[in-house]
């Protein structure tokens, strides 16, 4: 795959490595928000189908790239919306336990103790082993040996959004399958720039906001919730995911009954008419690109990074089970992080610091000077 920068517009004075803090803008998607805001100039031209139609257009591109079909794939604005639904529909008996990481997403941490706390449940964290090598697999292994019959519900991202480490989620998936547990996944860190399958993985629920990997706007996002949870109850009651609501003319008679599948978890007022087009114009992007083609460009481009930490023994684990769009540095115990990041900052290079560490996350926008760029500032501190 080769730089797409020419598609993005980017400033060409800065070297932007912070994907994961939030994506720019495709030069399409752009031209999409401009025409669905001057959509809303002549009403006349919004017709009551496109309350509906275009919202089945991103649920379909949506179920191309996560391996789902769309009638299980609603409208959210935003993750912890989105988590809210899954959880409260998860079936909890006394004495359970519900599973998360340590150092989690906050949205995600705290839908779960809430959960907890509503259930008089015990919350686990599990934390990651000391050492960095062998980490994401010991990691992962101390998740799975954690779950058990005991277990109502794992909730985590589908890869560390501090470190990015890949969590071995198919086999996460398969203990879960094998003691009934719900397992809930917030795919906002991943999808888009990382193959994801919530068949192959037997995720009952994932969860993305738009703004980062699926490169669309903010205070939008999908989600995927399996048959289990097709009878759920959700947050609020909108005429707009009732059975035929499509048909303006019975909407005073207030029907009881939700639309089939995951209707009933879209967000009211989901035809939104500027962030759906953007929306649809990224997932067409990503779907052409595919994502497994995104991450070997990502993992390319940062072969002299990873060259570099190795020759100056900065330790860090197996390459393969660290993601390439973002990647999570832990700093050697002499650097000042606060120099680093004001040295950074002075030759416009964007990146995110996550507690002790620095967060890389490149895109296809990326190219060799970014990297070379960020090396030589790292070279000054390290």
């Amino acid at each position: 795959m080769e730089n797409q920068k020419h598609l993005f517009n980017l400033p060409d004075n800065i070297h932007y490595l912070n994907g994961a803090y939030m994506s720019p803008n495709l030069k399409a998607v752009e031209q999409a928000g401009i025409a669905g805001v001057m959509r809303k100039t002549d009403p006349t031209s919004i017709k009551e189908t496109d309350f509906f139609q275009p919202a089945e257009e991103v649920k379909s591109l949506f179920g191309k790239l996560i391996s789902a079909p769309s009638k299980q794939i609603a409208l959210i604005p935003s993750a912890s919306y989105g988590l809210m639904n899954a959880i409260r529909n998860v079936p909890i008996k006394k004495g359970q336990h519900a599973i998360t990481v340590n150092e989690e997403f906050p949205s995600d941490h705290l839908t779960l103790r809430k959960f907890c706390q509503d259930n008089q449940a015990e919350l686990i964290v599990i934390k990651p082993p000391e050492t960095i090598l062998g980490r994401t697999q010991e990691w992962t292994e101390k998740i799975i040996n954690s779950i058990n019959e005991e277990t109502a519900v794992v909730v985590m991202s589908s890869i560390h959004w501090m470190e990015g480490l890949k969590f071995d989620l198919k086999a996460i998936g398969e203990k879960c399958r094998a003691t009934n547990t719900f397992f809930i996944v917030d795919g906002t860190q991943s999808v888009g720039a990382l193959p994801m399958d919530v068949e192959a993985f037997k995720i009952d629920a994932l969860i993305c906001a738009s703004y980062k990997w699926l490169l669309g706007p903010y205070s939008s996002g999908l989600a995927y919730y399996s048959e289990k949870f097709n009878d759920g109850e959700p947050i609020e009651y909108s005429w707009m995911t009732r059975k035929d609501s499509h048909d303006f003319s019975k909407l005073t008679t207030y029907p009881e009954e939700f639309g089939a599948n995951a209707m009933r978890y879209n967000v009211g007022e989901f035809s939104n008419f500027i962030a759906l087009p953007m929306i649809k114009s990224a997932l067409e992007q990503i779907l052409d690109w595919k994502p497994e083609n995104i991450q070997n460009y990502c993992f390319e481009l940062l072969q002299p990074l990873r060259k570099y930490l190795e020759d100056k023994g900065i330790e860090k684990d197996d390459d393969k089970l660290v993601s390439a769009h973002l990647y999570g540095l832990f700093l050697p115990e002499k650097v000042n992080l606060n120099n680093l990041l004001d040295d950074l900052k002075t030759n416009n290079i964007h990146l995110s610091a996550r507690g002790s560490s620095i967060r890389i996350s490149p895109h296809v926008y990326n190219n060799a000077k970014d990297i070379n760029a960020l090396i030589k500032v790292l070279d000054q501190h390290f």
